[in-house]
């Protein structure tokens, strides 16, 4: 009997109907404009938001419609996220074989698992997971835009930056994994503090420079992980779009911000 893990936001975050789903998410990605800023190659790592689809859908679609050309080769995906309902110290997996939502389910990389298990920071956790949505709200755009792939889900909590990039680190792979950051940028600041407080925050990823806060970012832990590999490992970051809830489907007294951000190899670090 495998151990399934359902969804807790489906309904809320994002549609309830598989097929309401599937064509909602195709409506972002079609969305995404042909002729847009994006770098040649296509990434090892990207950052997206988190909140409901009618927010942040568009957003995150900027960074999803990177992967057309790797939808075959991705085998692997390494999806971190902070958390937000249970106190966690370090990272946590779910203890679960798959994970379910409208669209079906994906498998858990257990050869993963069985890596990580020699790492301290890294524990199982089935509470962390039960109610999380961070992780949540990516799947959906994982299974739309990728064929055949498997999952390391792991919800971060308070760890340093060594110990996340520790993680990213031992399951590195090569292009057939990518590394999916979830995070949203600042939250409740009135519009235009907002889209300056995001700016900064978005100059000093592009600059690889950490640490990035709670403050400007609700998953800032796991970017300052990713930040120190992409150092490690020559990745370069390109901003793809940002916008707060105040563009999308909120009002601008108290916004919360959005920006999709993917990581290429340069190709003098190629080899």
């Amino acid at each position: 009997m495998h151990a399934v893990r359902q969804p807790a936001v489906a309904g809320a975050f994002y549609p309830q109907q598989g097929a309401v789903l599937a064509q909602d998410i195709r409506t972002f990605l079609a969305g995404v404009p042909a002729d847009a800023d994006t770098p040649a190659a296509t990434p090892k790592a990207i950052i997206v938001p988190h909140a409901g689809y009618i927010y942040s859908g568009s957003t995150a679609a900027l960074a999803y419609a990177q992967l057309a050309a790797v939808r075959h080769s991705i085998r692997r995906v390494v999806l971190l996220g902070p958390a937000h309902r249970v106190a966690l110290r370090g990272l946590a997996l779910p203890g679960d074989d798959f994970l379910a939502t409208p669209l079906g389910e994906i498998e858990v990389d257990q050869a993963a698992v069985t890596q990580l298990a020699k790492l301290p920071q890294v524990v199982v956790s089935r509470s962390v997971h039960a109610q999380e949505h961070s992780l949540e709200v990516q799947l959906p755009f994982l299974q739309t835009v990728l064929n055949d792939f498997k999952l390391v889900p792991l919800v971060v909590g308070d760890a340093s930056p060594a110990e996340v990039a520790e993680v990213l680190e031992l399951l590195w792979g090569g292009p057939e994994t990518l590394l999916v950051i979830s995070s949203d940028l600042s939250h409740f600041l009135p519009y235009r503090t907002a889209r300056q407080v995001d700016r900064q925050t978005a100059q000093a990823i592009l600059d690889l420079r950490g640490p990035v806060s709670h403050h400007q970012a609700c998953g800032g832990t796991p970017i300052n992980g990713l930040l120190l590999a992409a150092r490690q490992h020559g990745l370069q970051p390109h901003l793809l779009g940002m916008c707060n809830s105040g563009d999308t489907a909120g009002d601008k007294d108290r916004v919360v911000g959005y920006a999709a951000v993917a990581f290429i190899q340069e190709p003098s670090h190629a080899h």
